[in-house]
């Protein structure tokens, strides 16, 4: 029975990863462009994208694997959970944790970056020639990326040799003598290099989540709020066309009032024709547009499907206030268990804030909790909210962009992002999983991603005679927690690998934690600045910096403007346009 258990939760990970691939590869080309498209790129790009995504996911299979061997109605471990069996588990996790969070380290700092000097080497004048072989530009990309080298060994050699944190100048707290602070001390120097580059990973991370995911989590949900058209494909072809006529018969009108002049043509008409010549070209891309969307000389397929997505659309509505909900349930969460930290910890700020237990309700971590007694329900939550926090962080990085300082370096658009960007974005990316991974299972989820449901039986002694459980006295279990000093919760509880891990990074070294906990406060404050600010103002783009894409991006925009009228919607549906009697409907739609 155990081991069909364990097989089921691998199994169902293993989907999990199939699917987060997936994912990865509708992100890369969704936002490459297709003019400038490279294979290596893309390649790179889904598997790093795979490989962090996974990582995160790795939670929930620890949280259930460990929770396993526990009975959470009697508060002991299971028959078949023995001394060994559980060694075996977590080593088996510690194995996959140190396989994932190096190949995230690896793709960070050196696939990504060598790979994006390699694509910077490619000279088409030179490939054309024939002059540049797959030598040159790898020795030239390689001698790039020897300074990722050098910075990578720096860091694991300083992890290597500083001192432990705790035993510095033989302090000693009163919080080491409790069981799981003890086993948060690295004695194991390559280990300590590990955890110390993983530390300063993840704070270079949180410097990124609180700026890109913190307003991309405000912006999601009311981008899908405000996404519904406010006039349809087919009401859209039809003032076109109509101010396209208009137009045209204009341009007719003063190229035949100013023929045969000799002067030429005035300037006031001069310029009114070039106005007119401008707005030709808008209103021709406009119709191209609007044909596209009704999926005219398209196939069969491309239409109906056209007619689906008119059919779903009003769900991206309620789709928006269900995720409005959440982003908000998530900060109050956030902010209760920031709170609770801050006051309530044992160690405070020297090892990271361990809370021990929560002293407050918390929604998300209650709803873990309960959820994680019957798998793979806490997984299916686990898994949307990851992608929550990854759809967030790709809407934040979309809107602000790859900037240094005040400076914008590249932009990510769908369909426009180049190469180069993409890359960037993925490092800034693997950076801010890692961040998110912290803060999902320290701040968002921290009883749950530290223990599970598992639970002990407090102070069996008492009835002699129902040991070795508490199934005649109920009130004796007790939910396992990091403070638990009686005797019996030490053989029972078993903390997950990744609480273990990521509390050993703040531990080992307390200005790792300090940081990442107080930045959590700097992400709720930027969360609610965004989320204020978005409710009453609409961000506009400046026209005068937009390239010939950006402004054709900026007419399928018509398609999906802020306004939300299903009328629009019903129009797509039926594929008609309602009868209008004026020419000026397209102007007063705008």
């Amino acid at each position: 029975m155990a081991l069909i258990q364990t097989a089921f939760i691998w199994v169902a990970y293993a989907v999990a990863v199939a699917l987060v691939a997936l994912i990865a590869a509708i992100f890369t080309y969704t936002y490459q462009t297709p003019r400038d498209r490279s294979a290596l790129v893309s390649t790179i790009t889904i598997i790093t994208l795979t490989s962090l995504l996974a990582t995160v996911l790795l939670l929930s299979v620890d949280i259930a694997l460990v929770s396993s061997t526990n009975s959470v109605k009697l508060g002991a471990k299971k028959d078949w959970a023995t001394p060994d069996t559980v060694k075996n588990i977590l080593y088996t996790l510690e194995i996959v944790y140190y396989t994932l969070y190096s190949l995230d380290a690896l793709l960070c700092l050196l696939v990504v970056p060598f790979t994006y000097f390699f694509y910077e080497e490619y000279d088409d004048v030179e490939a054309e020639e024939g002059t540049q072989t797959f030598s040159q530009r790898f020795m030239g990309a390689l001698k790039y990326t020897l300074i990722f080298v050098v910075l990578v060994v720096i860091i694991f050699l300083v992890g290597f040799f500083v001192p432990v944190a705790w035993n510095r100048n033989g302090s000693h707290h009163e919080w080491n003598d409790f069981d799981y602070f003890k086993g948060l001390l690295s004695e194991n120097h390559g280990e300590r290099a590990l955890t110390f580059a993983l530390g300063l990973l993840i704070c270079l991370g949180t410097l990124l989540y609180i700026l890109y995911t913190a307003a991309g989590l405000a912006l999601l949900p009311i981008s899908f709020i405000k996404s519904a058209p406010s006039i349809s494909a087919p009401q859209l072809s039809e003032t076109t066309a109509s101010a396209l006529e208009q137009n045209r018969e204009r341009q007719r009108q003063l190229e035949g009032r100013n023929a045969g002049r000799e002067d030429g043509m005035p300037a006031k008409d001069q310029r009114e024709l070039e106005a007119l010549v401008r707005e030709e070209r808008t209103l021709v891309r406009r119709e191209r547009l609007a044909a596209e969307a009704r999926g005219d000389g398209k196939s069969f397929i491309v239409r109906a499907w056209t007619k689906l997505c008119a059919v779903f659309r009003p769900l991206k509505l309620i789709g928006g206030i269900l995720l409005l909900l959440l982003a908000i349930v998530l900060w109050v969460s956030m902010l209760i268990t920031g709170i609770d930290k801050a006051t309530n910890s044992v160690c405070k700020q020297h090892c990271g804030y361990i809370l021990g237990s929560i002293n407050v309700f918390q929604p998300v971590n209650w709803l873990f909790v309960q959820t994680s007694r019957v798998f793979p329900i806490d997984y299916a939550i686990m898994a949307l909210l990851v992608l929550f926090f990854f759809s967030s962080s790709v809407a934040g990085i979309a809107t602000i962009g790859i900037r240094f300082l005040w400076i914008k370096i590249f932009e990510i658009r769908k369909g426009h992002t180049t190469p180069q960007a993409l890359l960037m974005a993925t490092v800034m990316l693997t950076l801010i999983m890692l961040a998110i991974n912290y803060s999902v299972a320290m701040i968002v989820a921290p009883q749950y991603a530290i223990y599970g449901a598992q639970t002990f039986c407090s102070n069996p002694t008492r009835f002699p005679g129902d040991q070795p459980n508490c199934s005649k006295h109920p009130e004796l279990v007790k939910p396992c927690s990091e403070l638990s000093t009686d005797g019996g919760s030490k053989n029972v509880c078993t903390p997950s690998v990744v609480s273990t891990f990521l509390n050993r990074v703040t531990a080992n070294f307390p200005v790792f934690g300090a940081l990442a906990f107080w930045a959590q406060f700097a992400f709720l404050a930027v969360f609610l600045i965004v989320f204020l600010t978005s409710l009453f103002r609409t961000p506009k783009l400046d026209l005068s910096q937009l390239d010939q894409d950006a402004e054709a991006d900026e007419e399928e925009g018509l398609l999906a403007s802020t306004g939300r009228r299903f009328g629009a919607t019903w129009q797509d549906i039926r594929g008609k346009a309602k009868k209008t009697t004026t020419s000026n409907n397209h102007d007063d739609n705008q």
